[in-house]
């Protein structure tokens, strides 16, 4: 699919989303060209899932953009992602939190970052499990230098998009549970889920930032 076409479906997306849900475009294994026609149409977030990807392609993306991480971080990617992304959305262990907090500080800069959670119970995937979030949160809001504003989550893969309904109305109801709860340092403003099959489900239950890949770029080849 071709630059023009990438950036007609993008307007059309727009055109599409409520003004408060915030759309990021999942550009694993696209290209260049590709990602600078979605942010030409209006697409201001970028999510990779690759630091060694990211770093690569971001120098050949000069128009501004929000760059996240939605992909697994591992801890001794760490370092580098800090110099390519400016979210994280994927924190799901103290230890992470650690390394980046110990990074951070050395330059005196704060990075926003999402908790993963686990709502699916899945054991191959990341993520904190909902019942832990409360404590979870209690031990990030000790880093300074992480400025936790919020949830995401990937459910089980849907067969129906009605199939994620259940997982998304879970996320809203801790999400609301969470600000109520007023930990030091945490704020519940962002609620990322949701995907190119199941997005207005997802916005329907309360997402605020959906990830769309195949929405807006069609299938990779």
């Amino acid at each position: 699919m071709g630059p023009e076409e990438i950036k007609r479906r993008c307007e059309e997306v727009l055109r599409k989303v409520p003004e408060h849900v915030t759309i990021l475009a999942a550009t694993k294994g696209r290209a260049s060209e590709e990602v600078r026609a979605a942010i030409a149409a209006g697409i201001a977030h970028i999510g990779e899932n690759y630091v060694q990807e990211a770093l690569s392609k971001r120098p050949k993306v000069p128009d501004p953009a929000t760059w996240h991480m939605i992909g697994r971080l591992q801890r001794n990617k760490a370092r580098k992602a800090l110099e390519v992304f400016d979210w994280v959305q994927t924190l799901d262990s103290l230890r992470l939190a650690e390394r980046l907090e110990r990074l951070l500080s050395q330059g005196g800069e704060e990075l926003p970052v999402l908790v993963e959670v686990n709502i699916g119970r899945e054991p191959q995937k990341a993520g904190v499990m909902p019942e832990q979030l409360p404590d979870f949160l209690r031990e990030l809001s000790r880093f300074p230098h992480l400025r936790v504003k919020g949830l995401m989550a990937i459910p089980p893969v849907p067969e129906d998009p009605e199939d994620s309904r259940p997982y998304f109305r879970e996320m809203r109801r801790l999400f609301e549970a969470l600000s109520r709860e007023g930990i030091p340092g945490v704020r519940m403003e962002v609620l990322s889920m949701g995907m190119s099959a199941d997005w207005e489900v997802a916005v329907d239950e309360g997402a605020t930032m959906i990830r769309l890949g195949t929405l807006l770029f069609g299938p990779r080849p």
